[in-house]
């Protein structure tokens, strides 16, 4: 990715995001340290893509990015 790209994405985020606090859940993850990002999707009413779906529970807004893909806009 060139340095251009990167810029382009950070300015975006910055410009468009959305700085949160959520709650820390109580739900149990296989790796604690996927906690944050489990947290945000969850209080945001978001999607986590990823690809380790093994490491978070069977939750409808927690999908792969092929299963992210295939559900649209």
């Amino acid at each position: 990715m060139s340095q251009e790209v990167r810029r382009f994405f950070l300015d975006a985020v910055e410009c468009f995001g959305v700085l949160i606090e959520p709650a820390v859940s109580d739900t149990h993850l296989t790796d604690e340290s996927d906690r944050k990002f489990y947290d945000a999707a969850k209080e945001c009413s978001g999607v986590l893509v990823t690809g380790n779906l093994k490491h978070y529970p069977n939750e409808d807004f927690i999908m792969n990015p092929a299963g992210f893909l295939q559900r649209g806009l």
